[in-house]
């Protein structure tokens, strides 16, 4: 089954983040070292349970070229409220994998990547074309990117559905060392998508008075285009004892009248000389999409319908702790040693429009819903 909402999106970010794949930094002049990570990611809430490994070797080839390459895989279980209201609960696989290369001259780092992410009924390709470059004395980073992606969507039990959609995304940003202690950097990301973009086995419900449980089901329509515009301010203050302030601010809006906001603000601290601790809370708020509906009046209100809730009015709320241990020297190599980190999230969603169809109170007055997730990540970096 397809997975498409934002929870699983976020799951796969914060795990490909994790391992440091294809990001660019203020440290663009110098490609980084050859590593090995090997990840463990969870994700439980809400009845749906993602968990799998990942593993990613970088090396360079010469001291201008590197390559990248990861492989990442994560089983999915859903009994989540989207399901048990109209469908079975569900299992599937998911299998990711993405070969890079980067080149270095002077000072400028350019880099390509073919990812390739399959399930049993979506198939998602795709490129990017990275440039970052240093400049003003190496105090500032500017980087830009370019992307597209190509998907094949199908629906298990239906040999004849097929759909495709297309994204094309771009993206700027500045890196900034503003004094000893304090960096700053804004990224902006433009993206256009078209073609099939709602989830083949999502339903909205209409009230309808000539069945029984006056309630009736039809499938999602969704527009075939969907433009959105990101931009992202994210500050590091460095304190004496070599601990660490951070804060992100991000501000999302798209065509289909979304407007999203979230904030982060972190701590990290040094234990000794081989332990850090992180401390992070991040608030998340965003407005429904205008076609969304908890409850529809009647079957073919309107020309779009939807009513995934990740489309909906809501918001969320994160607490996060890690744990990052430096290991001893004698068991990494070269002079860079390696490290291992635990990282868990608590996030506590509630929905302001979209109701608990499981719950009682009648049709259109069940609760709001609302549920918990816990979010881990295990991982060891390997420096050689």
């Amino acid at each position: 089954m397809v997975v498409t909402n934002w929870l699983n999106n976020s799951i796969k970010l914060l795990a490909a983040l994790s391992i440091g794949i294809s990001s660019l930094t203020a440290q663009a002049a110098v490609l980084d070292p050859d590593r090995a990570d090997m990840l463990y990611h969870s994700y439980e809430g809400g009845g749906m349970t993602i968990d799998g490994p990942s593993v990613m070797l970088r090396k360079k080839a010469s001291e201008s070229v590197a390559i990248t390459a990861y492989y990442y895989m994560d089983s999915i279980s859903s009994a989540s409220v989207d399901v048990v209201s109209t469908a079975s609960p569900y299992t599937e696989k998911r299998h990711e994998g993405q070969v890079g290369v980067e080149y270095l001259y002077d000072k400028t780092l350019m880099s390509l990547n073919l990812r390739q992410s399959n399930e049993d009924d979506y198939l998602a390709q795709s490129f990017s074309i990275n440039v970052s470059q240093d400049t003003f004395g190496d105090l500032t980073n500017l980087n830009l990117g370019l992307s597209y992606g190509d998907n094949e969507i199908k629906r298990n039990g239906d040999d004849i559905f097929e759909e495709q959609s297309e994204q094309y995304r771009i993206r700027a940003g500045i890196n900034q060392i503003l004094t000893r202690n304090l960096t700053a950097s804004f990224n902006v990301e433009a993206i256009a998508d078209s073609g099939y973009l709602n989830n083949p086995y999502r339903t909205v419900r209409y009230l309808d008075s000539s069945i029984p449980s006056g309630v009736g089901y039809q499938a999602e329509v969704y527009p075939e285009t969907r433009n959105s515009f990101a931009a992202k301010l994210s500050a590091s203050y460095f304190l004496p004892y070599r601990a660490a302030l951070f804060f992100h601010y991000r501000h999302f809006n798209d065509s289909w009248e979304i407007t999203a906001s979230d904030v982060e603000v972190g701590y990290r601290h040094p234990i000794g000389d081989s332990i850090e601790l992180e401390l992070k809370v991040r608030y998340y708020q965003q407005t429904q999409a205008e076609f969304y509906s908890d409850l529809f009046p009647y079957r073919d209100a309107q020309n779009y319908m939807a009513r995934d809730k990740e489309l909906s009015d809501f918001s969320d709320i994160t607490y996060g702790l890690g744990i990052t241990y430096q290991l001893p020297a004698s068991v990494s190599f070269g002079d860079t040693r390696s490290e291992a980190s635990l990282q868990w999230d608590y996030i506590d969603f509630q929905y302001n429009n979209f109701r608990d169809p499981t719950a009682d109170g009648g049709i259109g007055n069940e609760p709001f819903y609302g549920f918990s997730a816990n979010v881990i990540r295990a991982f060891v970096s390997v420096y050689f």
